[in-house]
């Protein structure tokens, strides 16, 4: 692993002076492989599902895990959007002059090398190697036992763009072992690795945090909110709550909470139990919503729960107020949304609840940098500092000064 951190900061430094033509050959070229080897890489994938199905692989990975040609496309149009993109590194931004005479800017440079962890999704192998490439990081990925073909498959295919592009092998290198201390030996990299992101479940993420002194850009829960307003359109209220919580169960941006406004509540909640009876949703509601449609009890730790699964949990709300107060107390600061055509409730709920992402009449599962057009992202950020929301280009990137002068000296 030391030797692995050793070559990665060698890398980092031809990749920090790489020309954007550079980098994107190397972008188009790992778009082609992937295209020409999908072939290969849904062989691997689906041995990786048939051993994660044999050691019993909770669903919710399962489903993280399935790279199909869907899949494999959304891959390649990441891959174009990100070349696509502005190059930020050497932007020169705010010159100004002094009274000295000299002149200051902040200039858009790399942040070094990226340490990514995850689990499952072997998308994230190429996402996260991509970005790098382009904010002119080189980076270590420690990829999930459970996706180890995959991301292999994957990896070789980003290999093939590197070196195409006449980059060092070593801007990007997928850890090649299933072995657990794997990540505690990366852990341990403050010497050569910059900046970690762990992209997983909420233990993976505590223990990153806990035994490494790498600063971390992390999120450790998705629990999302969706409120449905007093002065909300019925049935786009019904629509967006649906897809929030539908459109797919095992993502951080899965709506884990419904609020419903005590006024709206008798003309959404009904039908939407039905449309989620026929997702098979399970419901758990508060003692009002209980009342209303009969759905199952929730618990005082449903509220703080991120089910990752088809389980929702609903509580009926007075006022705006109410709603933005529970968000902010039992929310993880991801994503959250409020439904309603009153234009000084959006502004007020904009203003006030404290997340990465806040959404008007919008579903939560937008909140993703594919979807923001990042392109893709290395993950989502709930902390305040560097980065927050949708890791994608930028923050991946830091700012230094840069002073011109001609021959000025200070004089005390």
């Amino acid at each position: 692993m030391q030797q692995m951190g050793v070559a990665a900061r060698n890398a980092s430094r031809a990749l920090a002076v790489a020309s954007t033509a550079t980098k994107s050959k190397a972008l188009v070229t790992i778009a082609e492989a992937l295209d020409a080897e999908r072939e290969q890489i849904k062989a691997a994938n689906a041995a990786d599902l048939a051993a994660a199905q044999d050691n019993n692989v909770d669903q919710p990975l399962v489903d993280r895990l399935l790279l199909g040609d869907k899949g494999i496309d959304q891959m390649i149009e990441g891959l174009m959007q990100i070349d696509a993109l502005k190059d930020p590194i050497g932007e020169v931004t705010d010159l100004s002059y002094r009274p000295t005479g000299i002149q200051i800017g902040k200039m858009r440079v790399p942040l070094g090398v990226i340490g990514m962890i995850y689990e499952s999704r072997p998308n994230v192998t190429v996402d996260a190697a991509a970005l790098c490439l382009k904010a002119g990081n080189a980076c270590i990925l420690r990829g999930g036992s459970e996706a180890f073909l995959s991301n292999q498959a994957i990896a070789a295919c980003v290999t093939k763009g590197i070196v195409a592009a006449g980059l060092p092998e070593a801007c990007v290198q997928l850890v090649a072992t299933t072995d657990r201390s794997a990540v505690g030996e990366m852990l341990k990299l403050d010497e050569f690795v910059d900046v970690i992101v762990p992209r997983g479940g909420k233990g993976l993420i505590e223990r990153v945090s806990r035994e490494t002194r790498i600063p971390v850009i992390k999120h450790l829960d998705g629990i999302c909110h969706v409120y449905i307003d007093a002065d909300a359109d019925v049935q786009k209220g019904i629509d967006l709550a649906f897809n929030s919580k539908a459109e797919k169960y095992a993502v951080c941006n899965a709506m884990e909470t419904l609020l419903l406004h005590q006024q709206i509540a008798p003309q959404v909640l009904p039908p939407l139990v039905k449309k989620f009876a026929t997702a098979q949703v399970e419901l758990r509601g508060c003692e009002r919503a209980v009342a209303l449609s009969g759905v199952g009890p929730a618990t005082e730790a449903d509220w703080s729960e991120e089910y990752l699964a088809p389980i929702l949990s609903i509580k009926i709300v007075d006022e705006l107020e109410a709603a933005i107060e529970h968000i902010n107390r039992y929310g993880s600061g991801h994503t959250d949304v409020i439904v309603t055509e009153n234009y000084t409730c959006s502004r007020q709920f904009i203003q006030a609840v404290d997340s990465a992402s806040v959404m008007v009449n919008a579903s939560s599962q937008f909140a993703d940098g594919f979807e923001y057009g990042l392109g893709a992202e290395v993950g989502i950020s709930t902390d305040k500092l560097h980065a927050r929301g949708p890791v994608g280009l930028e923050g991946l990137t830091s700012q230094k000064y840069v002073v011109y002068g001609d021959g000025e000296v200070r004089n005390r």
